[in-house]
């Protein structure tokens, strides 16, 4: 019997001590808190702390407390789900006469402290250890600053990329700054559990393959994305491009690219007789013989401009531009051919698109249509568009993007919409959004699509603005 008994007891005061210090821990968090509050005069009613306090509003506009309550959420959530299971491993105890009688060895304990007491409690303690209170800034009437979303996340690489970077010796730098403030996109706090998995990370290690996980990020608002300090990966077996006056009308090496989060393990399986291709715009773009064809032969439809009909409106004019469209970046080869610059904007929906402009000898901008374009104003000789904005946009947004080209098209410069197709009923308000800057028209056709949709092609001159 003191045998049968001795595990048992032995557990049963574990258990019971771990209860005890449970309850410890709330208290002392609790007692924490309050002392917190007096401390900072919350219970007082010294005139210059409820001035400094009350009086001034605006000093606390600044407070995330939505991201403090989160936080304090999140740790009484871990205590709670750490008691419930230690109060249901003794009512199994009790209920479970076999449980009760076996012999439970010190690796088993010790696995069971480790993985169902410690860490929750290590994790709890970690979260509210790194809960930053705002900082006073300033004499005399200080002002409460808080350092942005510090609060809302709990992976340390996070939070110190998001902190704002003081200068050495305390000078302003380059801009004129005393702290380098690095940049995320607002919607990341939306996305905090996919945002702190893929910043999770052993610094100087070999990044995750994980760039679809960072483009769902992107295309979800969470852009710009933070910086990462791990090594990215290649393709075990990546080979020397293809020279540059081969590379721009021939596929690239399929072992260039990391085919890991594709549908498809090489080019010949992206053909558009594929059917589980993986993708489903632009199809046919990896299939250079249909590529060569664009933009320098007729077409039977009066929406398809040539290349050498754009260019001669302002003939030696155009020399950079940019193609924000989804493709291979065949446009930009054509152009490189009439000793034009093109940037083409590329993301890799299904298909590696990104990578094989690149491997073409051709530049692609990694960006979403969330994002500010990073050009200064009036730098542009040409906008493309094409298979991109279509009719799904909202309005509002579209007009946004609209404003933005407009912003980086230089007076004189051209804004070439190819192939904007939507539905005929909603057609007048897509001519309003680009109508609306009273670009000089040099081309506007509109053809019949199909069903009820149509296309509209146009070729559209920036005029010059005065101050």
């Amino acid at each position: 019997m003191m045998n049968l008994c001795f595990p048992k007891c032995r557990l049963q005061r574990i258990m019971g001590m771990l209860q005890i210090i449970l309850g410890a821990l709330v208290i002392i968090v609790s007692i924490s808190s309050l002392f917190r509050f007096y401390s900072a005069g919350f219970f007082l009613h010294n005139e210059d702390i409820c001035r400094h306090f009350y009086g001034v509003k605006e000093d606390y506009e600044g407070l995330d407390f939505k991201a403090l309550s989160a936080r304090v959420e999140e740790v009484l959530s871990q205590m709670e789900n750490l008691q419930t299971k230690l109060e249901s491993t003794v009512q199994e105890m009790v209920k479970n006469k076999n449980f009760m009688a076996s012999n439970i060895s010190k690796t088993e304990y010790k696995k069971f402290l480790e993985e169902e007491v410690i860490q929750p409690l290590y994790s709890a303690h970690i979260s509210l250890r790194q809960i930053r209170f705002p900082k006073a800034e300033g004499i005399g009437n200080e002002a409460i600053k808080e350092e942005p979303l510090i609060n809302s996340f709990v992976i340390e690489e996070i939070r110190k990329y998001i902190t704002p970077k003081e200068n050495r010796l305390g000078k302003n730098n380059l801009y004129g700054t005393k702290k380098v403030y690095n940049t995320i996109g607002h919607a990341c706090v939306l996305m905090k559990k996919e945002l702190e998995e893929y910043m999770d990370y052993d610094i100087g290690s070999y990044c995750k393959d994980d760039w679809n996980l960072a483009q769902k990020l992107m295309i979800n608002g969470c852009d710009p994305l933070p910086r990462r300090r791990c090594l990215t990966r290649a393709s075990k077996l990546y080979l020397r491009p293809y020279s540059i006056n081969e590379s721009l009308w021939r596929i690239p090496d399929g072992r260039n690219v990391r085919w890991s989060n594709y549908q498809c393990r090489n080019y010949e399986c992206l053909s558009s007789k594929n059917p589980k291709r993986g993708y489903s715009k632009c199809v046919g773009c990896f299939e250079m013989e249909k590529e060569k064809l664009k933009w320098i032969t007729n077409s039977s439809l009066p929406v398809d401009f040539l290349i050498r009909d754009v260019l001669g409106i302002k003939a030696g004019e155009i020399r950079i531009g940019l193609d924000f469209s989804v493709g291979t970046g065949t446009f930009a080869g054509r152009m490189r051919e009439q000793n034009v610059t093109i940037i083409s904007t590329a993301l890799n929906l299904g298909a590696p698109f990104s990578e094989t402009i690149a491997l073409r000898g051709l530049i692609p901008l990694y960006v979403t249509l969330n994002q500010r374009l990073p050009f200064f104003d009036n730098t542009m000789d040409l906008i493309h568009t094409a298979g991109f904005m279509d009719g799904w946009l909202d309005l509002q947004l579209m007009d946004f993007i609209l404003f933005d080209w407009d912003r980086i098209l230089r007076p004189g410069g051209l804004l070439w919409i190819d192939r904007f197709f939507c539905d005929k009923n909603n057609l007048d308000d897509y001519m309003y959004m680009f109508l609306q800057f009273r670009y000089k028209k040099h081309k506007w056709t509109i053809s019949p699509k199909s069903g009820d949709d149509v296309f509209l092609s146009a070729l559209l001159e920036k005029p010059p603005r005065s101050l």
